[in-house]
């Protein structure tokens, strides 16, 4: 017999949770003879793809730790100096390792369950405190995309707040950066907002300008002062916002002392590496008066049922997926473990810190500033923070360029000849001589020790801040390593994420995030690359763009792919523009009205609305399928004024409609396309082809389907594939060459979105293959499938596909439970935290019910655990039905109990300790504590505060 040379241990083993005998044992319980039985159970023949998927061969581990390896080594780090919103940053190594490098930070759920998410939460908490002191507004969000995003949204907001309707005009300063004013422009047009760019000095407001957007410091480093501009806005009845650089705001007058109405920007020199464009966190800042209107989420203190603090997301009845076509945002994903980094870079360093890490940034762009000056150049404007405008002397621009290449510098080059050069907290004295030799050639005679001696120390100009800022205790406590390292774990231990048990969210997808596809995320080859670099220095990156733009193209049948949004509501939103354009170009711009099931994602009708569409609601039958005779109907009665279906699939009910091919065909039918919503892809990789069913375009939740973790709330990722006929109108870019022909213009302030963790789903792909990734599909639909045998004697299985069968999620109803025992299904939820579980998604898309999605990853065991939990859950309602509990004090209505409620001196509740902590014996072996009781989500919203309590209150709950 010859030697066996094969590796032991493929990654695809390693990743599907089930193994075969489990999955024997599991195929017996669905009554199916094997797993391709199984399958085509669920999925009619007539929707199966007939081409199986043509990938590259599977790589080890190994293989592709060695391979990406000679991917980042094509990647050329320059040092940047280019700025324009993007620098380097030092990680702290304590908040790296122990935040951006560690599982229990980054495979958490959005914070929707807030008594096991109080963690993350307070470290939200931190960072809306940082941003609303450093901008001196009254209140702040938990983050969003990206700063061009944070702009857009401000823009928006304001739009729908103006008090004149024919007020339809946005002023943008010229000195704003280009990557902003394009998503702009791209954000403007399908809500026909104007946008005039100009002089902001010499603007004159008129009653058609609702609002303004200015820099600060501006694009090219000049700091202005706004004042007059903010007065001359607001006799005109406009709003101001402020795009802003928080590491500035240390030095200068924040924006919330000069008159801004609002305050956005990007947090990412606090401490986020570059990667190429992302994920960042961005910030945004307002008034109080407009708290409601605050796109994306904010975290709120609140009390629980003892009493205590406690944090939750506050009014999230102005969030897209209770708004749904009213909405004024589509902001699902966030940034939220960037925005924790950030909060934390601010913990660890302190006002302190803060202050002379700015300061230091602002000496050295004095000190070069001196010697270029010395040089003969000329520093165009005299008042900035960290990046100059130089003209040069003697040398040639040419020369310049050409002596920076040599150096491996980047810098600025502005279209009027003069350079940009722009400082951060990784700069030194060599990298101000090496600069100062680039402009002054063998001219340089001088040290910077000589220039530094004679320069004053700090920021001396005319916008000086006077007021404090990080006065909170949780700013000033944990500046030794020891005692960062401590806090950083405190709040981690408050969180449940994946490396505790299951989140079998439906519509989510919460599945293993594979430490070796998230080792190259930190590497430095591929975290300190400035997006705008010259492509030719990004080699890596673009083998991995074209790589994974091929792979998802072959995934989903299309013909063309475009990276850049970052987040999946993003990607609603630019292929329903990409529909649009398309539509336009061919002349039919009146094509308005889209389409989109009555059980669709709150995101489709606000994205839909974003994009300029007129929302009409298709009805579902009673089986949770699209009702084909009113599609046909609506369909046809605006088919002059069709533009698009938004439909999901498998769909928002969990199966697999057998008339996808027949509604597709009746919208095109009509002269519109069809847009499929991606979230449910897991459930038809290799098995089935978004374009072979009829769709034109499709988003791929890459933080869903391709192992991207949802790091608490973001970041995502939402790249769109589209047909042929589409791709001319892929989104572009003003900085670096992407996209169309004739595309829709940029979405995302980078111009391949988040890059950094596009690595995630490449090498996810990379490891599973062609079978792998069939098969990853095959087991996320029978562990569906088995839970729901398991768990249907107990909970009514709301909707069926085939044969019975579900997709890769289900839905189990308890809306009989109010009237039976007066139990709602948030009483399950927080029943379930007492079980060491997070709740699947509650009460969507239908009220009173769960959805569970299982995903591939876990094993039959941690399936039956769940199953337990939920059917012992079961017995406990019974007991209530049966008047054996009392319909309000009971184990439900309590959930779920903490460790200090059930260790406390009295106990005067008609059930034992042990029924209310650990009534299951795996309990014992590990328990998860919640860290607060029930949470009054009223309070909380009645009684707003979103930073950190003032410190009296601090203090007097620590005694």
């Amino acid at each position: 017999m010859p030697a066996n040379l094969s590796r032991t241990g493929t990654f695809v083993e390693r990743h599907i949770g089930p193994d075969t005998h489990d999955t024997a044992a599991m195929l017996r319980n669905v009554e199916a003879p094997s797993l391709d039985a199984f399958i085509a159970s669920v999925i009619p023949a007539a929707l199966r793809t007939t081409r199986p998927l043509q990938l590259p061969p599977p790589r080890t581990e190994f293989e592709l730790l060695a391979e990406l390896r000679t991917l980042a080594a094509h990647n050329k780090i320059y040092r940047s100096f280019i700025g324009m919103g993007y620098y380097n940053t030092i990680t702290p190594p304590v908040i790296l390792r122990n935040v951006l490098e560690n599982p229990g930070w980054y495979t958490q759920y959005t914070p929707y369950q807030a008594e096991i998410a109080q963690g993350r939460l307070e470290a939200l908490l931190n960072f809306q405190t940082m941003v609303i002191d450093l901008t001196g507004l009254a209140i702040a969000n938990a983050s969003l995309l990206d700063e061009g995003t944070a702009a857009a949204e401000a823009m928006t907001m304001f739009h729908g707040q103006r008090k004149n309707a024919a007020s339809h005009a946005f002023f943008v300063s010229e000195t704003c950066h280009p990557q902003t004013l394009a998503v702009l422009h791209t954000r403007a047009k399908p809500l026909g907002i104007a946008i005039e760019i100009g002089d902001h000095r010499r603007f004159n407001f008129s009653e058609k300008f609702f609002g303004a957007l200015v820099q600060y410091p501006a694009t090219d480093g000049v700091i202005h002062d706004y004042r007059e501009f903010c007065e001359r806005a607001h006799a005109a009845a406009a709003h101001v916002v402020v795009a802003t650089d928080l590491m500035s705001l240390a030095l200068l007058t924040p924006p919330g002392e000069f008159g801004a109405d609002a305050a956005i920007g990007s947090s990412q020199r606090f401490g986020v590496p570059m990667g190429y464009g992302g994920p960042h966190a961005a910030f945004f800042a307002t008034h109080d008066a407009f708290k409601r209107f605050l796109p994306g989420r904010i975290i709120g203190v609140s009390i629980d049922a003892h009493g205590n603090p406690a944090l939750r997301m506050a009014l999230q009845t102005r969030e897209q997926h209770i708004r749904r076509e009213k909405a004024t945002s589509n902001i699902c994903t966030a940034q939220v473990l960037l925005a924790i980094i950030a909060g934390m870079y601010a913990v660890y360093h302190g006002p302190q810190g803060i202050k002379k890490i700015a300061e230091r940034i602002h000496n050295l762009a004095k000190v070069l500033a001196a010697g270029l000056q010395r040089l003969g150049c000329r520093v165009v404007h005299s008042d900035y923070f960290d990046t100059l405008r130089v003209a040069p002397g003697s040398r040639s621009v040419k020369d310049i360029l050409a002596a920076a290449e040599a150096k491996h510098i980047n810098l600025r080059k502005f279209e009027d000849g003069t350079l940009g050069v722009a400082l951060d907290e990784t700069c030194g004295e060599q990298d101000l001589q090496d600069l100062l030799e680039i402009f002054g050639g063998s001219s340089v005679n001088f040290k910077t020790e000589e220039l530094a001696a004679k320069e004053s120390s700090g920021y001396t100009g005319a916008l000086r801040r006077s007021s404090a800022f990080l006065q909170h205790p949780v700013f000033n406590k944990y500046h030794s390593e020891t005692e960062m390292l401590r806090y950083v774990r405190a709040l981690e231990s408050k969180d449940l994420s994946l490396t505790t048990s299951m989140i079998p969210l439906g519509s989510c997808t919460m599945k293993l995030n594979a430490t070796t596809e998230m080792l190259p995320i930190t590497w430095p080859e591929f975290g300190r690359l400035h997006p705008f670099a010259p492509v030719e220095q990004a080699r890596g990156y673009q083998e991995v763009f074209s790589q994974l733009e091929a792979w998802l193209a072959e995934i989903t049948g299309f013909a063309a792919v475009s990276l850049q949004p970052n987040a999946g509501a993003q990607g609603e939103y630019s292929g329903l523009l990409v529909i649009h354009e398309y539509h336009e170009r061919r002349g039919q711009a009146q094509r308005k009205v889209c389409l989109i099931p009555s059980s669709a994602h709150g995101t489709n009708p606000a994205s839909a609305v974003m994009a300029g569409m007129e929302v009409v609601v298709v009805r579902c039958d009673e089986k949770g399928n699209i009702e084909v005779a009113d599609l046909k109907a609506k369909a046809e009665q605006h088919r002059e004024r069709l533009s698009a279906l938004m439909v999901t699939y498998p769909s928002t009910h969990g199966v697999f409609e057998e008339a996808i091919k027949e509604i597709c065909a009746i919208v095109h039918a009509n002269g519109g396309q069809v847009y499929m919503d991606g979230a449910n892809m897991n459930a038809q990789v290799g098995l089935c082809r978004p374009a072979e069913l009829g769709a034109d375009v499709c988003h791929i939740n890459l933080h869903k389907t391709f192992c991207i973790p949802h790091g608490g709330g973001g970041p995502g990722m939402g790249p769109i594939a589209v047909a042929a006929h589409l791709a001319p109108h892929l989104p572009t870019h003003p900085v670096i060459a992407t996209g169309g022909k004739a595309g829709v213009g940029a979405v995302s302030a980078a111009p391949w979105g988040s890059a950094d963790i596009l690595l995630i789903s490449w090498a996810y792909i990379a490891m599973m293959g062609n079978a792998g990734l069939t098969q990853a599909t095959q087991y996320a639909i029978l562990n569906a499938n088995y839970m729901a045998k398991k768990l249907e004697p107990h909970y009514p299985v709301l909707y069926k596909g085939v044969n019975g069968r579900v997709a890769h999620e289900f839905i189990l109803d308890m809306r009989h439970f109010k009237t039976s025992a007066g139990i709602e299904v948030e009483d399950l939820a927080k029943r379930l935290m007492d079980y060491g579980f997070h709740a699947p998604t509650v009460s969507f898309p239908v009220a009173g019910t769960m959805m569970i999605e299982p995903t591939e990853s876990e094993s039959k065991a941690e399936l039956d655990r769940f199953c337990e939990a939920l059917i012992a859950i079961k017995s406990e309602i019974e007991e209530i039905e049966k008047g054996r509990a009392d319909k309000q004090n009971n184990v439900l209505k309590n959930a779920p109990h903490t460790a200090s409620a059930v260790a406390a001196d009295h106990w005067e509740r008609p059930y034992s300790r042990e029924q209310a902590a650990f009534p299951k014996p795996w309990l014992r072996a590990r328990k998860f504590w919640p860290a607060v009781g029930r949470i009054n989500n009223a309070h909380g919203d009645r009684n707003l505060i979103c930073a950190c309590p003032p410190v009296e209150e601090y203090e007097e709950n620590r005694k």
